[in-house]
């Protein structure tokens, strides 16, 4: 009797489970259809779900913050002087050009001093804004844009001796005339903010 009684309590509680489970597949609602994004990984489609942002904030250490400091000097320099020497480089190159025709040497003469005026006055007073450091950079642009350093161009307009004066006041300001342009080693860095620049404004690569 016992037994008997037993079986029905397992039989009621089985028919509860298939009938509850079979209603519950048919109950239709908002939840009963999920839409998830996938992703098929070597054959086997996988769920794909997008994480939220996770931000992570960190101190930069002394040497990174001078890094950053020299970096955006540097960068502020050349974002001032690149104009300068664009304009002085496409000036001094078109000289250039004019002096191989004229063959007379006070011709020449005559026209360094022509267009020296021209020069002066255009860029004397925004040059003499210039700190020694733009006016450092200013030097290395003018080589980029010419293939001369200011040594060579200055003697070339006023002579050896003029040349040497103004390379002595340079070294006063820890600088030289002479220094060189090298666009893949030393003044790489120079070169990529000059880039920089040149796609911003739209100038033409030298």
């Amino acid at each position: 009797m016992k037994k008997s009684l037993a079986y029905k309590i397992v039989f009621i509680l089985l028919t509860l489970i298939v009938v509850g489970h079979i209603s519950f597949s048919q109950t239709t609602g908002v939840t009963d259809t999920i839409i998830t994004g996938a992703v098929i990984y070597n054959g086997d489609t996988l769920e794909a779900k997008t994480l939220d942002d996770v931000v992570v904030n960190g101190k930069l250490t002394p040497e990174q913050l001078a890094r950053l400091a020299s970096w955006t000097r540097l960068r502020n320099a050349i974002y001032v002087t690149y104009p300068y020497a664009k304009r002085a480089g496409a000036l001094m190159n078109e000289m250039n050009a004019k002096l191989a025709t004229i063959a007379e040497k006070d011709d020449k003469k005559e026209y360094i001093k022509s267009r020296e005026k021209e020069l002066k006055k255009e860029f004397t007073t925004p040059l003499t804004n210039l700190s020694v450091y733009q006016g450092r950079v200013l030097m290395k642009l003018i080589n980029r844009e010419t293939g001369n350093n200011c040594y060579e161009i200055i003697k070339e307009y006023k002579g050896g001796v003029m040349a040497r004066f103004y390379q002595t006041i340079a070294f006063f300001f820890n600088s030289s005339l002479k220094q060189p342009y090298d666009p893949t080693g030393e003044d790489a860095e120079i070169e990529k903010i000059v880039q920089e620049v040149q796609r911003m404004y739209g100038y033409q690569s030298s």
